[in-house]
């Protein structure tokens, strides 16, 4: 799909001077999704040397990528307002959805249903089945939610503390795990849930939807994995985890079952899902793996002049910039990948020889919503994984051979393996910086290892549903890459 905004290129590339080097700067940064430098960019230019549009824009996009909605539900609101015009329908449907998606993180839903509904309505003759669907599932959420107050969160002591215990999952000698909370209960009843960083929603089975008394509401969701399925929105009014308890948490209820006698035995292991929404409301919260428990700060900390590490990928999945044997890569962390994590099918185009010659061959079967795939991988030795200010030697990263099933084909995946050897894992929602603490691991000794020299690809150019993250699009890699059950 053409990106919408080539055309905004096509437009300044006639300007002249020091205003046209700005303009390009930023829109390359938009087109190539480089969020950092967008930031970067934005923050250095002179905002008279910026075209309007795409000055307003760009404080949209930084707001929306890099968890900023104080910054970008008011950009947006001037964009529609001054700007519409010069926004295309693409531009103008992907900013409705990132615009509404702002809106219902601050608790604004009724906003968000009204404005998507008006923008539908608007356009409906002009839309595809897809984006048709995509708005009406948008607004159906937004309008349901709007009669709750979802993320009511209370501490029982000065601070939140979430015990958690890793549960082992599959078959032992893939020493695949999985995080479970510890003092955990649904609407009064105890619950076992996975806590998934990975999953851009929660999702329960239906059930368990049933069993914990969850209030289905009139929000869907089409969840797009091996098959596609259709979720309803339900909300549980109540749910405590260690000592923090949270009031009106939306899920979606899915069916886990997929037809496979042996995949099917272990779907209980994931069955409730916690996911990124709820790390965004919490705020400032460190995974402490040494410690085994979640904490929480009980004050947000102020917004910084650090620069963020973090950014919301393609489908608002949680990346973190870091590096592979010392090239740059966006990771995304996923506490749902049960093993070390997974570079994808495009690492293994660029580095095929390296690979093949190095690493051990190995089949995977992965069990996702809609059925079971199988595909050729590759295990590497021990690799140089840097992440939030430290260095480790990974055994276990698996290369794929085969380009996913999935809408989006990440280049690197960070499973909850790995992000144990690291130790302690801060996550500032506020500054989007996430930092590592690796006490009692031994630091990658960079000087032992002869770099193979990887190339990393370019990441693939979200098309334009990617970019509005899809809710389908963020389950998916929750369900299929990310909770990786190997059998």
């Amino acid at each position: 799909m053409r990106s919408p905004l080539i055309c905004l290129l096509i437009v300044i590339s006639s300007l002249t001077g020091h205003a046209q080097s700005h303009d390009e700067k930023l829109i390359n940064a938009m087109n190539s999704g480089n969020w950092f430098a967008l930031d970067s960019i934005y923050n250095a230019a002179p905002k008279d040397s910026v075209m309007p549009f795409i000055e307003v824009f760009s404080r949209c996009l930084i707001g929306n990528r890099l968890n900023r909605p104080d910054v970008s539900v008011n950009a947006f609101a001037e964009l529609f307002k001054d700007h519409s015009a010069s926004l295309g329908i693409e531009n103008l449907l992907s900013s409705t959805i990132m615009y509404s998606t702002d809106l219902s993180r601050t608790g604004r839903n009724e906003m968000a249903a009204a404005h998507t509904k008006a923008v539908l309505d608007a356009t409906r003759q002009y839309l595809d089945t897809t984006w048709t669907e995509s708005l009406e599932e948008c607004f159906s959420k937004y309008n349901a939610l709007s009669g709750y107050k979802p993320y009511g969160i209370t501490f029982t002591e000065q601070s939140g503390r979430i015990p958690f215990r890793i549960v082992p999952v599959g078959e032992e000698k893939h020493g695949s795990v999985l995080m479970h909370l510890e003092n955990s209960s649904i609407n009064g009843n105890n619950a076992s849930i996975t806590f998934d960083t990975g999953a851009g929603v929660n999702m329960i089975s239906d059930s368990l939807a049933k069993k914990f008394n969850l209030i289905p509401i009139d929000g869907y969701a089409t969840v797009a994995g091996i098959e596609n399925r259709k979720g309803q929105y339900a909300i549980a009014r109540e749910i405590r985890i260690g000592n923090i308890t949270v009031s009106d948490v939306p899920f979606i209820i899915m069916d886990f079952k997929i037809g496979n006698t042996k995949a099917d035995q272990y779907s209980d292991c994931f069955s409730i899902l916690l996911g990124s929404e709820l790390m965004l409301q919490l705020k400032d919260m460190t995974i402490d793996f040494i410690n085994r428990e979640i904490t929480v700060a009980p004050v947000a900390p102020q917004r910084s002049n650090v620069a963020p590490n973090m950014c919301f990928g393609a489908g608002m999945n949680l990346n973190v910039s870091g590096n592979i044997a010392g090239t740059p890569v966006l990771m995304n962390i996923d506490t749902g990948d049960a093993a070390y994590g997974t570079l994808g099918h495009s690492f293994y185009v660029a580095n095929k020889t390296f690979i093949e010659a190095n690493a051990e061959s190995d089949t995977i079967r992965r069990a996702g919503i809609g059925g079971v795939i199988e595909s050729l991988c590759y295990r590497l030795p021990a690799v140089p994984v840097s992440m939030g200010g430290h260095t480790l030697g990974v055994p276990g990263i698996v290369v794929s051979t085969s380009q996913s099933t999935a809408a989006m084909d990440l280049s690197c995946n960070i499973g909850i393996r790995t992000l144990m050897m690291f130790g302690r894992v801060r996550f500032n929602m506020v500054d989007f910086v996430m930092t590592t603490d690796p006490q009692g691991s031994t630091l990658f000794n960079n000087l032992t290892y002869k770099s193979p020299n990887f190339k990393l690809p370019k990441e693939k150019k979200p098309s334009a549903l990617e970019t509005i993250g899809f809710i389908a699009v963020e389950v998916l890699k929750a369900m299929i890459d990310n909770n990786v059950i190997h059998y």
